[in-house]
């Protein structure tokens, strides 16, 4: 049986179950769970997310109970699924790795605690007042992944020195992330003398296209910018990289291990525990607007041997050296 029928058939068992089970389960608060992420993907995400509230003593089905929504990439439900969350009253809207939703979600309510976790400047984003004090119902956790864009773009360059065209693989559907990521890329970009071309995609067609187009402009190298989009298709975008040859980065480990060169980042996973902590601690009376957003400020390289030697790439020592995890 494929994973994803499995899942179906677990999500049709829980609805068939006695309507006293799903009563008793009802007198349990319900974390209302969103992440932009496919079940397969974010298994691992979800595992963190239970590890942080087991951390507050709060453990699934036993004193709280989780819904799960994954949106596959498509951040055209999220509107609508808000809305049902909210209208149910659930206890928390936990929104890991998807600023899009935290910010739905603050637009549709002002009481329903929020716990985030994102890349982008949540003060930007609107979600909170400010890191030290968020004020209203939002806190959460901010990973840092947009910071480290020129320092991502600078250990590409260190990988293929002689790389001077540089891809950069933006996702129009985050406006924000987007913006903030190509204002970045470029100013690091011209600190280092390269020159940068941007392409666009929101499916998996598109990264096909996207891919035959920077092969007809001769892109030496690419930087694939973060979000769940992109970490969704990461054996799509790994397979692609290396039918082109071409030397790719990425803000997540999930794309080395399905084969990409080289990714530098926050541990998300972990950003993903502590919304776990967050929404225990709320659960036990805290107020999001007295919790200080987080800063996740666990940074790791992970760089793939085995692909860089397909690739005729000889990795520095300097850079083995300093690596988290090397692939072999």
């Amino acid at each position: 049986m494929k994973r994803r029928d499995f899942i179906t058939l677990l999500g049709a068992s829980a609805a068939a179950r006695p309507v006293a089970a799903r009563a008793q389960q009802g007198a349990l608060p319900v974390i209302g769970f969103v992440s932009g992420q496919t079940p397969e993907v974010g298994a691992g995400s979800a595992a963190a997310f239970r590890k942080g509230l087991a951390e507050t003593g709060y453990i699934e089905g036993q004193n709280v109970m989780v819904e799960y929504h994954w949106l596959e990439g498509q951040f055209g439900k999220v509107p609508a699924l808000v809305s049902d969350l909210v209208g149910r009253r659930v206890a928390i809207i936990a929104a890991p790795a998807a600023g899009t939703t935290a910010v739905a979600a603050k637009a549709a309510t002002a009481t329903i605690p929020i716990i985030f976790s994102t890349g982008d400047d949540p003060v930007k984003l609107g979600l909170v007042a400010s890191l030290a004090r968020p004020g209203g119902n939002v806190t959460g956790v901010n990973f840092l992944n947009v910071e480290v864009v020129a320092k991502r773009l600078a250990i590409l360059h260190e990988l293929v020195p002689k790389a001077m065209r540089i891809a950069v693989l933006l996702n129009p559907a985050d406006p924000a992330g987007r913006e903030t990521t190509l204002q970045q890329i470029e100013e690091a970009a011209g600190a280092l003398g390269l020159r940068v071309s941007v392409f666009d995609a929101t499916t998996s067609d598109e990264i096909d296209t996207a891919f035959a187009a920077l092969a007809r402009e001769r892109a030496e190298a690419l930087f694939i910018s973060g979000g769940a989009l992109f970490t969704n298709r990461r054996v799509q975008l790994a397979n692609l990289a290396a039918r082109e040859r071409i030397a790719a980065t990425s803000g997540t480990r999930e794309f080395v291990a399905a084969g990409g060169l080289m990714s530098y980042g926050a541990d998300v996973a972990d950003s993903f525990r502590q919304v776990g902590i967050y929404a225990g601690r709320v659960l036990r009376g805290a107020k999001p607007a007295d919790l200080p957003v987080m800063q996740a400020t666990k940074l790791e390289l992970v760089i793939n041997k085995q692909t860089a030697k397909l690739l005729g790439i000889e990795v520095p020592p300097t850079l083995l050296a300093t690596a988290d995890e090397v692939i072999e």
